[in-house]
C-alpha cells in the first residue's frame, strides 16, 4: 500500500526506536512477489541527479519478482531522515548524494577531497564497481551494516565557484572576502582557508539569496545551477575542482542477505543498468550537450582556473586530506586515496 510521509512517519517511529522487523520493519506474509520501499530527497527537476534512479526504479519495478514503492523529492523521507531510516529497516533502500553524508559515514569522504576528486571524475573505472576502491569503502560501510550497490559508476562533475556581477570571482585570491554558499564540510574549510565566509544555504533557497546579495557566490554542481535557474543570478563560473560527490545506492548489509533470491537478482540487474549509465549519461551527455549550452546562452563568463591557482588548491587540500584520513584510519586512508589517483591498482 503506497502510504503518505505523516502516515509513514507515525508508524515507523516505534520501529526506528526498537529494531526492525523483516526486511523493511514489517512483518510480510510468504507471497511470490516482493515488495520494497525505496527513497530519495532529489525532485526530477534535477534531471541529471534523478536519471540515474529513476532508470533503476523503473526497471526494478518492471521486474516479476519485486513491487517497488517508490518516493522521490522527500515525499516520504527528508535527506536528513534516510540514512536513519535505512538503517532501522523501514525502507528498504535509498539514494544519497555522498556529500550529504559523510559526516555520518566518513568513508564516502573520498568522493569530496579536493585534490582528488578531479582525477577520480577523469578516471570512472577508480570507482566502478567491484574495483578496488569500491570494495574498500564496502568494507568500511560494513562495519556499520550499510551496503553500497552501487555508485553509479563515477562521481559527478566537481562544484566550481559561481559568482554574482556584485562579486565576481576569477581566481583564488578574489575568494577572499566574499559571502560564499557551501554544503560540503571539505569545501568549507578550502573556501574558509581563502578568507572567504562560509554560508549554509538549502538549495530552495539559494535564488533569493544570490538575488538579494545574501551570498556573493555559491560552490556547486552544474546540476544545481540548472535546477534552480541560478544561471539568472549569476556572472561567472571560476572551473576550479572544490569537490563533488556521486549518488550511493544504498541498503543494510542485513536487508541485503535477507532479501530473496529473485529480488535480490532483479535488483542487481537494475543496477548494473544504473551503473553503466547514471553517472555516465549525467557527466557526458545531459552536462556536455544541454547543461553547458544554457550556461553559454546566459552569458556567464567561463574561466578555467591557472597553473598557480591549481598549485594553491593542492597544497591547501593537504589539511582537508589529513584530517579526513584521522577520521577514517591513517592507512584505510592513504590506502583509499591512492586508488583514487591511481597510485595504487590493488
Amino acid at each position: 500500500m503506497t502510504q503518505s510521509r505523516r502516515n509513514f512517519l507515525a508508524t515507523s517511529g516505534a520501529i526506528m526506536g526498537g529494531g526492525a522487523l523483516g526486511l523493511t520493519g514489517f512483518a510480510r506474509p510468504a507471497a511470490a512477489e516482493t515488495t520494497l520501499t525505496g527513497v530519495s530527497y532529489l525532485p526530477p527537476s534535477y534531471k541529471a541527479l534523478s536519471y540515474g534512479s529513476a532508470g533503476f526504479v523503473e526497471r526494478l519495478d518492471a521486474s516479476d519478482a519485486v513491487t517497488v514503492d517508490y518516493y522521490d523529492s522527500g515525499k516520504l523521507l527528508k535527506a536528513d531522515e534516510q540514512l536513519p531510516a535505512l538503517r532501522a529497516g523501514t525502507i528498504d533502500f535509498m539514494f544519497h548524494t555522498t556529500s550529504y553524508v559523510t559526516r555520518s559515514i566518513p568513508i564516502l569522504g573520498i568522493t569530496g577531497l579536493p585534490g582528488v576528486v578531479e582525477e577520480l571524475y577523469a578516471n570512472p573505472g577508480r570507482i566502478a564497481k567491484g574495483s578496488p576502491l569500491f570494495e574498500l569503502v564496502n568494507e568500511q560501510l560494513a562495519e556499520d551494516d550499510l551496503y553500497m550497490v552501487s555508485m553509479m559508476g563515477n562521481i559527478l562533475e566537481p562544484e566550481y565557484i559561481w559568482s554574482t556581477s556584485s562579486g565576481p570571482i576569477h581566481s583564488i585570491a578574489e575568494v577572499d572576502g566574499k559571502k560564499v554558499r557551501v554544503v560540503s564540510f571539505e569545501a568549507t574549510q578550502l573556501m574558509e582557508g581563502f578568507g572567504a565566509g562560509a554560508v549554509r544555504i538549502p538549495s530552495s533557497e539559494l535564488y533569493l539569496a544570490l538575488q538579494r546579495g545574501t551570498v556573493d557566490a555559491a560552490v556547486a554542481n552544474i546540476s544545481t545551477i540548472i535546477g534552480r535557474s541560478l544561471q539568472e543570478q549569476l556572472d561567472v563560473v571560476y572551473k576550479l575542482p572544490l569537490t563533488a560527490y556521486g549518488i550511493g545506492l544504498f541498503t543494510t548489509t542485513q536487508g541485503w542477505e535477507n532479501m530473496p533470491e529473485d529480488a535480490q537478482a532483479a535488483f542487481l540487474e537494475a543496477a548494473e543498468w544504473f551503473e553503466e549509465n547514471g553517472a555516465a549519461y549525467s557527466n557526458d551527455v545531459i552536462y556536455q550537450d544541454e547543461y553547458w549550452p544554457l550556461i553559454e546562452e546566459a552569458g556567464l563568463e567561463i574561466v578555467e582556473p591557472s597553473e598557480e591557482d591549481l598549485a594553491q588548491l593542492a597544497e591547501a587540500s593537504q589539511s582537508v586530506l589529513e584530517a579526513w584520513k584521522e577520521e577514517v584510519g591513517q592507512e584505510v586512508g592513504e590506502r583509499a586515496i591512492a586508488l583514487a589517483m591511481g597510485e595504487q591498482t590493488s
